[in-house]
């Protein structure tokens, strides 16, 4: 089952049927019977059409629902961030955060400053290495429980985040830093570990990069990132927390204006955005 946020209010889809939501997004997803909720409304819900497509333009599916991130959660990131930041003396610092009990967790972006599936991600202006980072997003109600996920695009500033690693905020938080979408998936059950991520990259349609990987291959469980999340801040309509990225282009690789990225977990679907 998978939930829409649009221009048309919050929609369900369910074997290629969609239902009207009568609620505010924000009310509707801070539930922890969130699941429970959606499948009495399909039961009983009233079915709007558009067949394959989705009736209405798609939103960013947040509303007032805050954006974070994890660092570090896979060994190809260690290593990624290692090699960017050994110049200025960085390295040693993501050795220890993979290795650590804590994890890292840092504040992403308002929903203002993401886009939905379908628009235009940024690359900052006075960075000169910069990347998508496809991530698993967890939907959090505000008591702390994950009742769905979503995919999110967090941009990265390489060069920024090399050059310090204090310098983290302005590597990562800008307008249109991150893209999240195109719904979210609602389960009761945790996504199996062998769930594949996979990412490619075209320009001019010409595919320059691809990757993928598994959550096996991340090693902190979504809920141990959400249990430190909520262990100091609360979120009064809930949450959206990336869990990191295991998928890192080398240093040979940087965006540029144009470029497709195309972001892809089979349960949920294929999050897309152009870069400005």
């Amino acid at each position: 089952m998978k939930l829409y946020n649009t221009t048309s209010g919050p929609l369900l889809e369910s074997a290629g049927r969609f239902y009207t939501v009568a609620a505010d997004w924000d009310d509707f997803v801070n539930d922890d019977n969130l699941f429970r909720r959606a499948q009495d409304i399909i039961a009983s819900g009233t079915e709007v059409g558009g067949g394959a497509q989705v009736p209405g333009d798609l939103q960013v599916p947040a509303g007032r629902q805050e954006i974070w991130a994890s660092g570090v959660t896979y060994f190809n990131s260690k290593l990624a961030r290692q090699e960017e930041s050994a110049v200025a003396g960085g390295g040693d610092f993501y050795e220890r955060v993979y290795h650590a009990d804590r994890p890292e967790l840092f504040f992403k972006a308002t929903p203002q400053r993401a886009v939905a599936s379908g628009g235009q991600v940024r690359i900052r202006k006075d960075s000169t290495w910069d990347v998508p980072e496809p991530e698993l997003t967890l939907l959090v109600t505000a008591s702390g429980k994950i009742v769905g996920y979503t995919i999110g695009n967090d941009m990265s500033s390489r060069s920024i985040e090399g050059e310090n690693p204090l310098y983290l905020p302005q590597a990562k938080t800008f307008d249109a830093c991150a893209g999240l979408g195109p719904c979210v998936l609602l389960t009761e059950d945790p996504l199996p570990p062998e769930t594949e991520i996979r990412m490619e990259v075209l320009r001019g349609g010409r595919e320059v990069f691809r990757g993928q990987t598994t959550l096996n291959s991340m090693k902190r469980k979504p809920e141990e990132l959400v249990e430190y999340l909520f262990r100091e801040c609360s979120f009064p309509y809930g949450c959206l927390l990336m869990t990191g990225t295991g998928i890192v282009p080398g240093p040979e690789f940087t965006l540029a204006s144009g470029d497709e990225i195309r972001i892809t977990i089979p349960p949920i679907g294929t999050l897309i955005n152009t870069v400005q």
